[in-house]
């Protein structure tokens, strides 16, 4: 089969991790501008990852680039380990002025509007990562009972935490938020899903999200899951972070603070995941919240697809 050259470069990246093959997979188009939408989502689903997200010219002055992020399945409005991964694609291509003695920051415009990304260089070298949002999450209806939720994920009720209880928030992309007692269940989770299909089909959020906090180390343990989404579970999920924040509100006690938590993700999938997750509260409000990690280079790349066949 004869080929041709086709779209731009692609580089895969591992996000949320500092380890070669843990983290997330991400797949970056840092020029994108000739693909249609209909291209993108095909992409998307040849490579198969959670997210692959496609980098276009910004539309509006003084933003840095324009992104479009999809699932094998659909087009999200933002999702945080494509934001971080883009950004650190992008300035490690050599395609962002950097500098090691001013702060690095960029906007990025996504669906659910302008997204700053901050990054911290050394050597030259991108490091850190970090997303902020300036609106809290947002609350949405919740209308399965305990139970139902409790068989979507094969754990007995019982499992599940009541303080703070199931929740659906979202910062862009909505979650089901599940709070469970203990790390063996969070391991036990078994997807059923003729369940999920018949009790999530037309529901507010498609994504479900159990984690397990533990308040005095800072520490939450976390599994993400999006059948619908194309997405059978999510070794890292920012957006996913930045709703949670809505549940982990009950575990602050001052009004005023800034307040820091790390989610650890993918480790029943053999991927490790590190998330940095900051809160600025004022007045008991969500003000501020910054979605942070590394990123680690895996691969680079260009499409081809097949020549046209003469007709006789």
């Amino acid at each position: 089969m004869r080929v041709t050259d086709w779209q731009p470069e692609f580089v895969t990246l591992d996000v949320f991790t500092d380890q070669l093959y843990g983290g997330n997979p991400l797949a970056v188009f840092p020029g994108a501008a000739s693909l249609t939408t209909n291209e993108m989502q095909q992409i998307a689903r040849e490579f198969n990852l959670s997210e692959t997200v496609f980098v276009l010219p910004a539309e509006q002055p003084g933003h840095c680039r324009r992104l479009r992020i999809f699932t094998p399945a659909t087009e999200l409005p933002f999702a945080g380990h494509p934001t971080i991964g883009a950004a650190h694609a992008l300035a490690a291509l050599g395609l962002l002025e950097l500098s090691e003695d001013l702060p690095n920051e960029f906007i990025f415009e996504e669906g659910i509007g302008p997204v700053p990304v901050s990054i911290a260089v050394r050597s030259a070298i991108p490091q850190f990562c970090e997303l902020t949002l300036t609106a809290p999450p947002e609350s949405r209806p919740l209308e399965l009972a305990t139970a139902t939720i409790a068989e979507l994920l094969g754990l007995p009720a019982d499992a599940l935490g009541t303080d703070p209880g199931p929740a659906i928030w979202s910062s862009g992309v909505p979650y089901l938020c599940v709070p469970l007692r203990s790390r063996a269940a969070l391991s036990r989770i078994r997807i059923d899903q003729g369940r999920w299909q018949a009790a999530l089909s037309g529901a507010a959020a498609q994504a479900l999200y159990a984690y397990v906090v533990a308040p005095e180390a800072r520490l939450i343990h976390a599994r993400m899951f999006a059948p619908a989404l194309g997405v059978s579970e999510d070794p890292a999920t920012g957006s996913a972070a930045a709703a949670l924040t809505g549940s982990l509100s009950v575990f602050e006690q001052a009004p005023d603070q800034e307040a820091h938590w790390t989610i650890l993700q993918g480790q029943d999938m053999g991927r490790p995941s590190r998330i940095e997750l900051g809160i600025r509260y004022r007045a008991g409000r969500i003000t501020r919240i910054r979605v942070g990690g590394h990123s680690v280079f895996v691969s680079r790349g260009r499409l081809v697809r097949p020549a046209p066949i003469p007709t006789a």
